[in-house]
């Protein structure tokens, strides 16, 4: 087991690629703490893990409160003792085209999506650098840091400052010996993407089509590759943004959807 003795925060774990990150955390030997700010579901899901004879616990947590995520850290170090590792990964969305956007709406979306980051893995550091021996932050970004969909404006902005957040935090915190990556998923599975892209079978096709690999991901798969970046098998990995995108950032032409 890779993550055996160490512990690990994942934020908005209670679905999606949160919880299959802490999932195969758990299952990778980690003690883990699944931080949501849906209580209920994020409750039944540390509960299930447990019953699996895994080590979870929850915490509720609204990313974009700073005393909320220094709380969670401190959950986190008061059920396990420490911590080694955190996925930075709640986020949200809302969609409006450019000119109907309105103000409070993108406050909102860069609050959860990029200060949540910030503050997660601020705190989340100092509580590594308080106990010595390093660790490893994920933070998730997407492929529309690098593309754009547009009526998805305070999305695309705020996860493109997710790969440069996760730079300056790599760099600043390399000689702590934290190491800091992020994962920038193409389409997956969840709930957040049909909401946000998924919403009608012409969608759907539309983004097969520009899909190389013909097929959504699955959150499993994004996890596999949180769970190898904050394993000693990258130790020498830092300041890097992983794809799982089916190929899309190598596509410029659509291709046939069958």
């Amino acid at each position: 087991m890779r993550l055996a003795g160490r512990v690990a925060l994942v934020t908005g774990a209670a679905r999606g690629i949160g919880l299959a990150c802490a999932e195969l955390f758990a299952r990778e030997g980690a003690s883990v703490l699944l931080a949501d700010i849906a209580r209920e579901s994020g409750e039944a899901q540390a509960a299930r893990l447990r019953n699996e004879e895994l080590k979870a616990q929850f915490a509720a947590c609204d990313v974009s409160r700073k005393a909320e995520v220094e709380a969670t850290v401190a959950a986190a170090v008061g059920h396990f003792g420490r911590l080694d590792i955190l996925v930075a990964n709640a986020g949200i969305v809302h969609a409006a085209e450019f000119l109907d956007l309105e103000e409070a709406d993108f406050d909102r979306v860069i609050a959860v999506n990029l200060k949540g980051i910030f503050l997660a893995g601020q705190a989340a550091a100092r509580q590594m650098v308080r106990q010595g021996g390093g660790g490893a932050i994920v933070n998730m970004s997407s492929v529309n840091a690098v593309l754009a969909i547009p009526n998805q404006v305070p999305y695309v902005v705020s996860k493109g400052g997710i790969n440069q957040l996760t730079k300056v935090m790599a760099i600043s915190l390399a000689a702590h010996g934290i190491r800091v990556n992020g994962i920038g998923p193409g389409t997956i599975a969840t709930e957040l993407a049909k909401q946000a892209v998924l919403g009608s079978e012409e969608a759907k096709r539309k983004i097969l089509s520009r899909t190389p690999l013909g097929r959504l991901g699955e959150p499993s798969e994004v996890a596999s590759i949180a769970a190898f970046l904050v394993s000693d098998d990258a130790s020498y990995l830092t300041g890097q943004t992983i794809y799982p995108d089916g190929g899309r950032l190598a596509l410029n032409y659509t291709v046939p959807v069958v």
